[in-house]
């Protein structure tokens, strides 16, 4: 081995050599149309067509033309690591750079300019003000010294890179299918324990709720308001000179609550107040849907104020967790969506069916049991998601540091 010279490289094999980048690519600057060269999107994922759906810019006339095998990279810091060697034929957006591959193997140099080294170093030498507007430019990336293998070694490398990158990506998928197979197990177990109860014995008469269905003969149904304070008052005191709770949307997860804390005074007005034990859920799009909800927990001073956005329930006549149980399933959400008013991004569950929402009233007992069954049960599977999604992490590391060692020369490829 030998040094690079280069801090980001380190050091490399003795047949390696170091060469600038411009001396192996050619920047492609001819502008055209996106009516007559197909737009393409420029992501992490890499090169991609464009959908439908994606706003469109005012000028489709000045694009940067894209040939198969050219290497495009978005020249933005904040968008680090949307590249890609491209398969398609087509146009981008002038904000990316468009290198033509001269002289190097396009499947080495896929992985060379797409790798977290590379990146820091590709963003070191741009300038700008903040993230959002420093940026690039090829003037300044051809002078990027990269490591240059052999043509051989190129070859073995992308070939080796491909068939590991391919496995550790295969598992990363099927991870990601099990969490939510996990997930669905999760919701199918809440809605049939909180319809149905927990003994697959019990004789079921129609609930006379059509998105409820049938529940056991022995339940009743009530409405949330005739079970529950629907935007209840505080009722309990704290010092208006020491911080207490303040909870912003982004704050509101699945399943529990990331409280902050402000003084009394330095609120602004219009938040909604609530308590430790209170039901607290999002009420707009996508939040509503994506279940963020929570029982109130660790609030400083047991109170707290959070955004306007939020549905707040005291339960008085129901178990808190059974409610809040009821709440995620989705037969609950679904008949919710279908109230929802307001445009894009900004609709709203209807409060008034909320309140007047049926769900199903087994005795104290059993909703205490019911719950206390969920609560082990989804337990066990967040703990089980938990890993899964620390193997997704370690995976995704494990590439990223497999893909710089290869391409520097670092492990050896047979």
């Amino acid at each position: 081995m030998k040094d690079s010279g280069v801090e980001w490289i380190g050091e490399i094999p003795e047949d390696w050599g170091m060469s600038l980048l411009g001396n192996h690519f050619r920047e492609r600057t001819e502008r055209v149309s996106d009516f007559d060269y197909e737009p393409l999107s420029v992501t992490k994922r890499g090169i991609l067509r464009q959908l439908e759906t994606v706003a469109k810019t005012s000028n489709r006339d000045d694009r940067k033309k894209v040939c198969i095998n050219d290497f495009v990279i978005n020249s933005r810091s904040d968008r680090k690591q949307s590249c890609g060697l491209s398969s398609l034929n087509g146009s981008v957006s002038v904000i990316n750079t468009v290198l033509a591959i001269r002289d190097i193997d396009p499947e080495y140099a896929k992985y060379l300019l797409d790798n977290y080294g590379f990146a820091e170093e590709f963003y070191r030498w741009g300038t700008g003000i903040v993230d959002d507007l420093w940026s690039t430019r090829y003037s300044s990336m051809k002078k990027i010294r990269i490591p240059i293998p052999p043509q051989q070694v190129q070859s073995r490398i992308a070939t080796y890179l491909d068939q590991k990158t391919a496995t550790i990506d295969h598992i990363i998928e099927k991870t990601k299918e099990s969490i939510e197979d996990y997930k669905l197990y999760k919701q199918s177990l809440i809605s049939e324990a909180v319809t149905k109860g927990l003994s697959p014995d019990m004789k079921l008469k129609d609930s006379g709720v059509e998105w409820i269905g049938e529940m056991p003969e022995h339940w009743a149904i009530s409405k949330i308001k005739h079970v529950a304070d629907f935007a209840p008052n505080l009722n309990l005191e704290f010092d208006e000179e020491q911080p207490i709770g303040y909870v912003p949307m982004d704050r509101v997860k699945s399943g529990y609550l990331l409280p902050g804390e402000s003084l009394f005074q330095n609120l602004s007005t219009g938040l909604v107040p609530f308590q430790e034990g209170d039901i607290v859920m999002a009420k707009v799009t996508p939040c509503f849907e994506n279940g963020n909800i929570a029982v109130a927990k660790n609030l400083s001073q047991r109170v707290a104020y959070g955004s306007s956005e939020l549905f707040v329930f005291r339960s008085h006549g129901v178990d808190t967790d059974y409610l809040y149980y009821f709440l995620q399933t989705n037969l609950f959400k679904d008949a919710s969506v279908a109230t929802m008013t307001g445009t894009g991004g900004l609709k709203r569950v209807s409060s008034s069916f909320v309140r007047n929402a049926y769900l199903p009233m087994p005795s104290v007992v059993e909703q205490k049991e019911i719950s206390s069954h969920l609560g082990r049960e989804i337990r066990k599977m967040e703990e089980t998601i938990i890993q899964k999604e620390q193997l997704i992490e370690d995976l995704e590391a494990y590439k990223k540091s497999l893909i710089y060692e290869v391409v520097t020369g670092k492990r050896e490829v047979q």
